[in-house]
Parts: structure tokens; sequence; C-alpha cells
């Protein structure tokens, strides 16, 4: 197991998290992946690092047939205990063997694919798994605005906006990423690596794959009362949190 990146260790954690009413995953990740996949009866999706089974779970009450692969034997343990009518495996994405050739007519894989260093491998098995008109669903966190320790929001007190700082961009990145912020003692981690769009267009194009549409997620969040809650809102809805790619064989 690469212990620096799979979330095994919260996995507690991240289960309440994504049981929470609010979260991105429940009001703005999920609304779009169903409206793209539209999945129904007979149809065939691969969830690949599918965690505790969020979305498996609820492209399973659609009547898809689903396969829920994920590093963590904790997170497959809560699926499995959770979920039914789904198959879940321990595995790497990176090593899926067990999945026959061009048996999944979707691969999707959310928020993910930033704490996979070869993805390379990944899109290979991606590739290799797919039905011929087969589609995979990539969202990630939107690198253009979202880099770790390389972003972040300020404000401007001359102009009275808010706005997105970048530090850098193009130069790819490895960062340790603290799971639990402001908690004293608690010391889990994972690592997150940062890609510009160009390298994982290039992946995707090496390894016979290529992208169909893009698009860009906002938070569906308001601030609270105050006196920077109008400009708040107004760079929510202009930085988009989420990128999703759609992808197809050459």
């Amino acid at each position: 197991m690469k212990k620096d990146t799979s979330w095994n260790n919260v996995s507690d954690w991240y289960d309440e998290l994504l049981n929470g009413s609010d979260t991105y995953q429940s009001k703005v990740i999920l609304p779009n992946l169903l409206r793209l996949i539209a999945p129904k009866k007979g149809m065939k999706i691969l969830d690949l690092a599918c965690g505790q089974g969020f979305f498996s779970e609820a492209f399973v009450r659609e009547g898809a047939e689903v396969i829920g692969v994920d590093i963590s034997s904790n997170l497959i343990k809560i699926a499995k205990d959770r979920v039914r009518g789904a198959k879940f495996f321990v595995a790497s994405a990176e090593k899926i063997s067990f999945i026959p050739d061009h048996s999944v007519d979707m691969v999707i894989i959310t928020l993910a694919i930033q704490n996979i260093q070869n993805v390379s491998a990944v899109f290979c098995e991606v590739k290799r798994v797919l039905s011929p008109k087969g589609k995979m669903f990539l969202v990630l966190n939107h690198s253009s605005f979202r880099i770790p320790g390389a972003s972040a929001w300020e404000f401007d007190e001359i102009s009275k906006k808010q706005y997105r700082r970048i530090d850098s961009y193009m130069t790819e990145s490895k960062h340790e990423i603290d799971m639990h912020p402001g908690e004293k003692g608690n010391k889990d981690t994972t690592v997150s690596f940062h890609r510009p769009l160009q390298v994982y267009f290039k992946v995707l194009a090496n390894n016979g794959l290529a992208v169909s549409r893009l698009e860009e997620w906002i938070s569906h969040k308001e601030s609270g009362k105050g006196p920077r809650k109008e400009e708040e809102d107004r760079t929510r809805k202009e930085f988009p949190l989420f990128l999703c790619l759609e992808v197809f064989q050459k």
C-alpha cells in the first residue's frame, strides 16, 4: 500500500465528512455527474478510487451495475457494509487486472487523480477496461486555481476586490496535505500532486485517450452577513473549484 497517498488512516473522518448534507460532493459533484452520465439499468460503471462508495451508491440507485475499487481497506469495508448491489475491491487504481478488457461502459475518478503519482498507469488501465464506445469522467480540484502551497484568496483593501493569487502553475509539484488543519496533535496527512492541465491532456493522449468535453464547476455556498459578503459571493462564481473532463478512446 502507498501509505502516503492512501486515506486509510482517516477513513472514519472522511466517511463522516461525506455524510454531511452540505458538502461539495452532494451539492455540486454528484448532481453534475448524474446529469453527464445518466446512469441506467444495464450500464456498467467502474468507480475508481471509490472511497466509501458515496458515488457508487447513487449510481446503483439509478440501476447501474457498479464496481468500486479503492486502495483503502477501511473505506472499502464501509462501502461493502453500506452499499447493496455493487461489488467492491481493495486495489490500486494502477493495478486492476481482475477487471476484464473492454467490460465497462463508464469509468469515474472523482477527486482522486491528484493523490495518485503514476497517472499514466491509471489511464492505461482505463483504456484497457473501457468498452469501445465507453467514456471516463475525471473530476479533480481545478489545477489552474487550486494549487497546494501556491494559491490563496486575498483581498485588495483599496479596490475592495477579492482575488485569487496564483504563485506558480506550470511547475509540477508534490505537497504533503494536513488532513485535519487546525487540530493540535493530529498528524494524519496525505500527498497531493499538482499538474498543469497540459500534463493531463498529454498523458491521456499517450494512452490513446482524448478529451471530448470540459466543464468547470463553481461552489454552491454563500458567505454569511458581513462587509465582504457580496464580493466573496461574486468571486465564488468567477473561480471554479472543480474541473470535469469527459474522456473517450481515440
